[in-house]
Parts: C-alpha cells; sequence; structure tokens
C-alpha cells in the first residue's frame, strides 16, 4: 500500500498547515492533553508558551509521533492532520512523517561524525548516493542555517568542535537538509548564550517563508520576538490562541495575563 506523502497531494492541499481537532493524549488512564483544537497556518511561526508540565512539549511531541515510543500513549479525538493528511491514519509511514516533520531539540545533539556528514544524513538514509546532489545540498542548508561561512573550510572536521550555538544551528540545517515542511522546535535556544539566542531567533525569522514552524518556550520576550501566533497552555488545555502581538498587548483571558506578566509559572 503507499503511505499518504505531506508532498504529493492534490494542488489545493498542498500546504504545511496544521489541524488539531480535539486531541487528548494519555498516559495510561492520566490525561496530559484534553481536547486540544488548533488551527496552525502555514508558512510562519507558532510559539507554544505556558508553565512547565502543562503539555506544550507533549503536543510538539504529538505532531510528528515521538510519543508512539511510549508505552501506555494513547491519543484520542480528531486527531491531527498536516495538509488534509491525518498522520495517525494506519497507512502513514512514521519515517517519512519525522522526514516531512523535522524536530530541533533543547540541547543540541550533533552525530559523532563531521559536519558534512551530520548534514548528509538524512539524504543518506533516503538513499542519495550522487556526490554532487549532497554537495549542493550540504551546501545549501548550511547557507539557510547562517553557519556556511564559518564552517566551509572544516566540512570534514567533528561536529563536536563546533560552539554550542554552531551545533544547534548544525542541528537546523540538517533538519531542513531533507526539505522538511515542518520543523518543531523544543525549547531551542535554552542552553545557548544571547549572542548564539539571536542568531537562532534570526534564523528562524529568515526561514519561515519556506517553513511551518512550531516553537515551544519558556521564554516570553523570544515568543514576542519570533512568533506569528501563540498558544497559551495551562494544565494540558489551551487557554487562548492567537496573533503574538493581540495575546502579548491584550490577552482576553486573566490566566494569560497573569503568566505573561509573571505573576505564576
Amino acid at each position: 500500500m503507499s503511505h499518504p506523502s505531506l508532498h504529493h497531494l492534490p494542488g489545493e492541499l498542498i500546504s504545511s498547515s496544521i489541524s488539531v481537532r480535539d486531541l487528548t493524549f494519555s498516559y495510561g488512564t492520566h490525561p496530559t492533553l484534553k481536547g486540544i483544537t488548533l488551527e496552525i497556518p502555514a508558512n510562519g511561526v507558532t510559539a507554544f508558551i505556558g508553565p512547565s508540565g502543562c503539555g506544550k512539549s507533549t503536543l510538539l511531541r504529538c505532531i510528528n509521533r515521538m510519543n508512539d515510543e511510549i508505552p501506555g500513549a494513547r491519543v484520542t479525538g480528531g486527531g491531527i492532520h498536516i495538509a488534509g493528511v491525518d498522520i495517525y491514519h494506519p497507512s502513514v509511514d512514521v519515517v517519512k512523517l519525522r522526514s516531512d516533520v523535522g524536530m530541533v531539540f533543547q540541547k543540541s545533539n550533533p552525530f559523532p561524525r563531521s559536519i558534512y556528514e551530520n548534514v548528509a544524513y538524512g539524504l543518506r538514509l533516503r538513499g542519495e548516493r550522487n556526490k554532487s546532489v549532497l554537495d549542493q545540498a550540504v551546501q545549501e542548508a548550511l547557507t539557510a542555517s547562517a553557519l556556511w561561512d564559518e564552517v566551509k573550510d572544516r566540512l570534514q572536521e567533528s561536529a563536536l568542535g563546533l560552539s554550542g550555538g554552531q551545533q544547534q544551528r548544525l542541528c537546523i540545517a540538517r533538519t531542513i537538509a531533507v526539505k522538511p515542511q515542518v520543523v518543531l522546535m523544543d525549547e531551542p535556544c535554552s542552553a545557548l548564550d544571547p549572542i548564539a539566542t539571536a542568531k537562532v531567533e534570526e534564523l528562524i525569522w529568515d526561514l519561515k517563508a519556506d517553513y511551518t514552524f512550531i516553537v515551544v518556550t519558556h521564554n516570553m520576550q523570544q515568543a514576542s520576538r519570533v512568533s506569528d501566533k501563540t498558544a497559551f497552555f495551562y494544565l494540558g488545555e489551551v487557554v487562548e490562541f492567537s496573533d503574538t502581538l493581540q495575546m502579548f498587548s491584550n490577552p482576553s483571558v486573566k490566566k494569560t495575563e497573569e503568566y505573561i506578566s509573571g505573576r505564576f509559572g
């Protein structure tokens, strides 16, 4: 059976918008997410904010089905549709899904191999063997990640020799080298200094025309700087979801205002 692909759909559906419909996620009998409904637009940045343990990272991991690996994990409700495809449909190829929906983690996790091989990894996994294709893809991804000029003369050196900020940008390059539609980021700057953080934020801003970004962050200033829309999570529910400017200047729910102003969380 052929697997639905996020890349090969009828013309009117080629969009990486994400529709979460009445989604409940449970570990065993305990619901971590309760009836989440969100319409996340394509080609922009949506921030997930909220106190620790409120469910924002759990939802992020539902979007590329990383929670499938957890024993006793269960998704119920209307599920998640990306570009019109139900990603929990039994015919969906989860490996392909995770290529279409890339993930950048809190702690940079370059492979213990060369800078070049880190970026080429996903393409090699797909079976690409043509050196000129790989060379071009590596250069394009490193250029898009604002890293090419810093590493072009040391591509065969270990990625572990890069600074923390460079390693995080390398992980972004590795993610976008396979041309995903969606890029998920879980606290991507929490381990970085302010200068490295600014570079990653600029990168998100520069790339958002080509990708749909979802960024989980505890940093209110970061959410206000990089995102177009913001969802505020509290105790496994979405309390408010609106344009970022609107939420930070005039939240419609008192709980959101209390969180943004630092009165709890």
